[in-house]
């Protein structure tokens, strides 16, 4: 298991790398800054206060899933992770989406940690020993703001151990503060 990189600056502490997957933890009480990056994205551009028993907790069940081996891999053979992507939320929340396509799509979304995370529809898939995780900007806000980021998905692909000792990391970070 490779370490994670974590760097003190005054009182923030930073996990990982922004070009893969990294956060930011700022001071804590009750309510904490945390600033996310996956694939050189700041996820948490939105909203980066989180409430810090809930964000924990979400964190630390996101490291257990991933821990237990549940994670898939790509579920159509022959199209990229980026593709994947596209197809999945296809119907994403809408009438037409049928049961099937909507426990299919559930066994890949991740990041669902409060207000902090919901600004962005992110997918995680395992593929050997690594995750590939891609993720698209939705709200209209956001998208106003960042028109580049319009219709885009981007992708990263990160060790699996390294992402599970981030967010642990993230969890030790909240509770040292």
């Amino acid at each position: 298991m490779r370490a994670v990189h974590a760097t003190v600056t005054g009182m923030n502490v930073l996990l990982g790398d922004k070009s893969r997957f990294a956060a930011e933890v700022g001071e804590s009480g009750p309510l904490c800054r945390v600033d996310l990056w996956a694939a050189g994205k700041w996820l948490t551009c939105d909203d980066n206060m989180a409430y810090v028993p809930q964000f924990r907790r979400d964190v630390l069940d996101t490291a257990a899933w991933l821990r237990s081996g549940e994670v898939s891999p790509l579920p159509f053979a022959g199209l990229s992770a980026k593709a994947t992507h596209r197809r999945l939320r296809q119907h994403a929340g809408h009438d037409d989406e049928s049961e099937a396509d909507y426990q299919l799509r559930s066994r890949f979304r991740v990041l669902l940690w409060g207000p902090t995370t919901d600004n962005v529809m992110v997918y995680l898939f395992h593929e050997e020993d690594r995750l590939v995780i891609t993720l698209e900007f939705w709200r209209e806000e956001h998208l106003v703001r960042h028109p580049e980021d319009a219709g885009a998905v981007f992708g990263v692909e990160v060790p699996a151990d390294e992402f599970i000792e981030i967010l642990e990391g993230i969890a030790a970070a909240l509770d040292a503060r």
